[in-house]
């Protein structure tokens, strides 16, 4: 059965096979987990190398209709759930950890992302296949022009590393820019040192004005209208490290551990 890449889905097609098998073979069960939820597993390239590891339980969850009728006929066995996985309820699939991966849909990859985020103490490790630039986001270190929002967010629980690199050619149809393959494990840090629900916030609000310096940029937040301290009231937000913004949080929330 023939599926057809649709452009509105963003999906671009992986058609080197020892590219997904390397993908398959990139989870490690770090955190303990055996479920396994793919992300729009589309014609099944990376699916046909989860379902031969025998050490892990797989769901496929896949919206396009096209693409799960092919799915049920070439792998009867896998588990699919059709629906959109940002609008999925992830805590009625069950309980324990679980990983995510995927050849992620380039035009909801972020958003993949901030939904792991929102599950962190279940979702133990991803790995996943992103625009290069996405990837590069999210794994970019302060004091870098892409460093933002998404890397802030998630490096405050996972820890990112770079597996490898995507060439166009390796798609159908092939995409304008080249992808990375990047992994994700939660680290040991259960509850940041502050409000979580306020270092969100603050992390959005200060990269909202990542021209300004945090004194403007953050004048009006609860709980700083009093100012900063004097080392960072200068400084602009893609200078400052995870721990930092952690501690600006601290400031101005009450600390609920």
């Amino acid at each position: 059965m023939h599926v057809r890449p649709k452009k509105h889905l963003g999906q671009h097609f992986l058609k080197e096979d020892a590219i997904a098998q390397r993908i398959a073979e990139a989870l490690t069960h770090h955190g303990g987990y055996r479920r396994v939820l793919e992300v729009g597993p589309g014609t099944g390239a990376l699916t046909r190398h989860l379902l031969g590891r025998k050490d892990i339980d797989l769901t496929g969850i896949e919206v396009d209709t096209e693409s799960l009728a092919h799915l049920r006929a070439q792998h009867p066995e896998l588990r699919l759930i059709e629906g959109d996985f940002l609008r999925l309820d992830l805590d009625a699939l069950g309980d324990g950890p679980f990983a995510v991966i995927g050849n992620f849909p380039y035009n909801i990859s972020t958003q993949i992302v901030f939904k792991v985020i929102e599950h962190r103490d279940r979702c133990t490790e991803v790995v996943g296949m992103f625009q290069k630039e996405v990837a590069d986001r999210i794994r970019a270190g302060h004091g870098s022009k892409v460093y933002g929002i998404t890397s802030v967010l998630a490096q405050a629980y996972y820890d990112v590393e770079l597996l490898f690199h995507v060439e166009p050619g390796s798609f159908i149809p092939p995409p304008k820019v080249r992808s990375s393959v990047i992994r994700l494990r939660r680290n040991a840090t259960a509850r940041l040192a502050c409000d979580e629900a306020v270092f969100h916030r603050l992390v959005k609000a200060a990269f909202n004005q990542r021209r300004k310096t945090l004194t403007n940029a953050l004048r009006h937040f609860p709980g700083l209208e009093g100012g900063l301290p004097p080392e960072l009231a200068t400084r602009r937000a893609e200078q400052l490290p995870v721990e930092a913004f952690v501690g600006l949080a601290a400031l101005a929330g009450t600390p609920t551990c």
